[in-house]
């Protein structure tokens, strides 16, 4: 997060005379304590500073990119899940490709009646059917989709870091958010790449994307 020059100026004195009441920052800037509250309180959620009842704010000593890995560590999936594009086992090929590109993805989980995953389509895969003599409209998704156990997924409780390093180490584009049933694995959201881009650049802007 980008701070205010008033906002560095307070570290800095928090920094020289911490601990230090919001009272005598407030008196070495020549403001009032209501006018610094709002400073104070972004400081301290932003985790620069720390502050103790009846002692006042000190400073953490934790710089900006150290407290944005912290605060990435925390995510969950759970928070930044989309909703899946699915497709059942029968649909042919060439219904799935017109699905990809009519819903903008890169990936498509392909389902069963219960809603429970069975395979997963990617660009790749699409293409590499579209190759040759045989016709589209007559070929299922089931035949060319990748199955279990070759399918990464994830849950809802999962930490998003985690996710990242498994779209990067598997080189894929999405990832299916399960959940257990007795049917079995029951898909419930997406992270694709598009999904931690966004995470970062929010980030990085301090606003929502």
């Amino acid at each position: 997060m980008e701070l205010s020059k008033r906002q560095e100026r307070i570290i800095e004195i928090v920094k020289e005379a911490g601990p230090i009441t919001g009272e005598n920052i407030a008196e070495k800037l020549s403001l009032t304590r209501a006018t610094l509250r709002p400073d104070l309180a972004i400081l301290t959620m932003a985790g620069f500073l720390d502050a103790r009842p009846r002692v006042g704010y000190f400073f953490t000593g934790k710089t900006g990119s150290e407290l944005l890995t912290e605060q990435i560590k925390k995510f969950k999936v759970q928070q930044y899940q989309h909703v899946p594009i699915v497709v059942k086992e029968s649909v042919s090929v060439y219904d799935a490709i017109s699905t990809m590109f009519l819903e903008d993805v890169g990936t498509l989980f392909v389902v069963d009646d219960h809603s429970c995953l069975t395979g997963v389509l990617s660009r790749k895969d699409l293409l590499r059917a579209s190759i040759g003599q045989q016709d589209l409209n007559s070929v299922p998704v089931h035949i060319i989709m990748t199955r279990m156990p070759n399918i990464t997924i994830c849950r809802r409780e999962d930490l998003l870091i985690d996710v990242a390093m498994k779209l990067i180490n598997k080189q894929i584009d999405g990832i299916p958010v399960v959940r257990d049933t007795e049917a079995g694995l029951e898909v419930i959201g997406r992270i694709t790449k598009t999904t931690i881009t966004k995470v970062f650049v929010e980030l990085i802007t301090n606003d929502q994307v």
